[in-house]
C-alpha cells in the first residue's frame, strides 16, 4: 500500500489509465447499493473490488446475500454475483484494498458517523449516501452542478480531522436535486424565496410496491424530517467556503411540503420562486436552463443536464424519470407573472439523487486530483 498520487486532472488521462480506482460498496445489498452497482459496473475510471454489508450477509456470495431483495431492472452482473460479501465493520480489511468507499449503509446516525470516520482514517476516500455528515461544515455536501468549489474544503478537513489520504464527501437529500439544479442558473437574478411541494417516490424509502403494498393507490402526507432537510440543505449547497468550513447561504428562504406518493421512482417538485430584482421572463429562464453546462468531462454526467418539456402534462415519472439514464432533470409547466415564477421539476431520486450523484461527485474529485491512489 502506497500513498502515491497521480495527476489525472484531464479526462483523457483518466480513461487511459491501465489500473482503475478500486472501490468498495458498503451497504451493497440495499437499494442504493444496488443502484451503485448500476452506475459502476462498466465505469471507465472505477472498478468495484469489494462489496460489504452487515454481519448477516458477510461471508456469503453477493447473489445469495441479496437474494430476492434484488430490485433492479437488470440481472446481477456476474462479476458482482460471485464476490464474497465482507463485513462492513471490518474497516481495516475493507479499506486496505481500495481507494474509494461508497457508503450506503442502513443504520443509526451514530454508527454512520463512526464508520465513515473510521474508513477515512484508514485512508479511504469516502463518498457517503447517508445523511449523518451532511451539515458538518468540513464535509462538502455535493451536487456537482451547483457547488463544485466545495471540494476545496477537503484540504482543511484532512488537516483538522487527522486524515492522511482519506476524506469524506456526502450526497444531499434526494428530494432537493430537481429544484436546486433548476434554481442554480437563476441564482444571480436575485433569488429571494422558494416554495416547493415535493411528491416523493417509494424507492426514496428503500421500498418497492411488493415490499410496501399499502402504498398502492395511496399517498402519505408526511415524511419525517424531510421538510426540514428540504429547507436547510439547499442553503449549504449554495454556501461559501473558507478555511473554517462551509457557511450556509442565508437566502433564498425556502418553505417545503413533502409527501409520499404511489410512484416507484422519481421525485417531482412543484416550485414557486420570487426574486429581489423583478421576475425574469420565461424566455430568459429557458435560455439559462438550455445553456446550463455542468460537470464537463465526467463520464456519468448527462450530456444535457436540464431537459424542458413543452407538453402541458409533462414531466411524468413514467415517461421522463430515466432521461439521460436517470442523470438529468426534466422540467415543464414554466409560468411567470408579476410576482413569481412557477415550474414542475422531476429527477430520479435513486440515481441522480443518490447513487448516480454520488458517483458523479466522486468523478469530480478524481478530476480535481483529490483522491489518493493506493491500489496501483
Amino acid at each position: 500500500m502506497t500513498n502515491q498520487t497521480k495527476d489525472i486532472s484531464q479526462t483523457s488521462a483518466v480513461t487511459s489509465l491501465k489500473n482503475k480506482y478500486q472501490a468498495a460498496i458498503v451497504g451493497a445489498t440495499g437499494m442504493v447499493g444496488q443502484q451503485l452497482i448500476r452506475m459502476l459496473i462498466d465505469h471507465p475510471w472505477i472498478n468495484i473490488k469489494i462489496v460489504a454489508a452487515s454481519g448477516n450477509s458477510a461471508g456469503k456470495k453477493y447473489a445469495d446475500a441479496v437474494g430476492s431483495r434484488w430490485c433492479m431492472d437488470f440481472a446481477i452482473p456476474e462479476a458482482i454475483a460471485k464476490l464474497t460479501v465482507m463485513d462492513a465493520d471490518a474497516i481495516k480489511d475493507v479499506a486496505k484494498d481500495v481507494d474509494i468507499v461508497f457508503c450506503a449503509v442502513s443504520t443509526s446516525k451514530e454508527e454512520v458517523l463512526r464508520m465513515e470516520d473510521a474508513y477515512a482514517k484508514e485512508g479511504a476516500f469516502v463518498t457517503s449516501c447517508n445523511s449523518a455528515y451532511r451539515l458538518d461544515p468540513l464535509v462538502p455536501m455535493m451536487i456537482p452542478a451547483a457547488n463544485p468549489e466545495h471540494l476545496e474544503i477537503l484540504k482543511e478537513q484532512r488537516k483538522k480531522r487527522g486524515y492522511t489520504t482519506g476524506a469524506i464527501i456526502v450526497k444531499s437529500n434526494c428530494s432537493i436535486q430537481s429544484y436546486v439544479i433548476a434554481l442554480q442558473p437563476l441564482r444571480d437574478l436575485g433569488l429571494k424565496t422558494v416554495r416547493v411541494h415535493s411528491e416523493q417516490a417509494i424507492s426514496g424509502a428503500g421500498k418497492t410496491f411488493i415490499t410496501w403494498p399499502e402504498m398502492n393507490n395511496n399517498m402519505i402526507p408526511f415524511i419525517g424530517g424531510e421538510e426540514q432537510k428540504s429547507e436547510i440543505e439547499p442553503l449549504k449547497v449554495f454556501g461559501k467556503v473558507d478555511e473554517n468550513g462551509i457557511t450556509s447561504a442565508t437566502s433564498p428562504k425556502i418553505k417545503a411540503k413533502c409527501v409520499r406518493v404511489a410512484v416507484q421512482d422519481g421525485h417531482t417538485a412543484y416550485v414557486e420562486a420570487t426574486f429581489e430584482n423583478g421576475v425574469p421572463t420565461t424566455d430568459e429562464i429557458l435560455k439559462r436552463w438550455a445553456e446550463f453546462a455542468a460537470c464537463s468531462g465526467l463520464p456519468s454526467a448527462a450530456k444535457q443536464l436540464i431537459h424542458y418539456r413543452t407538453e402541458q402534462d409533462r414531466p411524468q415519472p413514467a415517461l421522463d424519470v430515466m432521461t439521460e439514464n436517470g442523470m438529468a432533470v426534466t422540467i415543464g409547466q414554466l409560468k411567470a407573472d408579476e410576482s413569481c415564477i412557477s415550474f414542475t421539476a422531476l429527477a430520479h431520486n435513486a440515481i441522480l439523487g443518490a447513487a448516480g450523484g454520488a458517483v458523479l461527485a466522486t468523478e469530480l474529485a478524481i478530476q480535481k486530483n483529490l483522491i489518493h491512489r493506493h491500489c496501483i
